[in-house]
């Protein structure tokens, strides 16, 4: 696990396109996954790790043998309409956390959501929270073994041509370095 450098952006743009079209493709529309641009996306995620919008953004890769596997981004949590600023403290907002998932399943996510912990932990924050769609059952199976939680919030986005249904989770950290994590859900 390390921060993610500018020119690991490619990779990480391969592992969004190659996870979405393999864990989303009956939840993202078609054109998303279809019509995906690889360019603009390894451009996206260059302009994210060079110049992220705050400091308190930023992305975590998972390496395999010198192979880029998994990524996590983060940044402070945006509340949802009507939403009061959690009572546990400072919240980061995870936006993705992504293995390919031909190397699922031998620990990355675990260590991505650790380092994640750790960072933010630093950070003085909280509570880390996270947006899955509600058909992401390897994700939230993943995000129940390791003691999240769902906290209540759902909300749906509009695509164009459907509405995806989305649960938010969340843990409270604790003050210590981050605790092993269950591996018993899928990542």
């Amino acid at each position: 696990m390390r921060p993610a450098a500018p020119g690991d952006a490619a990779h990480i743009a391969r592992v969004q396109v190659v996870t979405w079209r393999t864990a989303y493709r009956a939840v993202l529309p078609a054109a998303v996954l279809d019509e995906w641009d690889d360019d603009a996306a390894a451009a996206a995620w260059r302009v994210a790790v060079l110049r992220p919008p705050t400091p308190a953004h930023g992305v975590l890769v998972a390496e395999d043998s010198g192979t880029l596997v998994g990524f996590a981004a983060y940044g402070p949590a945006e509340l949802t309409t009507g939403e009061l600023p959690s009572v546990e403290g400072p919240t980061t907002e995870v936006g993705a956390l992504l293995v390919e998932p031909r190397w699922g399943r031998r620990g990355h996510g675990s260590r991505l959501l650790a380092a994640l912990a750790d960072v933010a932990r630093a950070a003085g924050v909280r509570r880390l929270q996270i947006w899955l769609p509600e058909a992401d059952r390897v994700t939230v199976a993943f995000l129940a073994g390791a003691g999240w939680a769902q906290d209540g919030w759902v909300r749906a986005l509009d695509t164009g041509t459907s509405t995806i249904r989305e649960v938010r989770w969340h843990t409270l950290l604790d003050d210590g370095p981050a605790d092993e994590i269950d591996e018993r859900g899928a990542e």
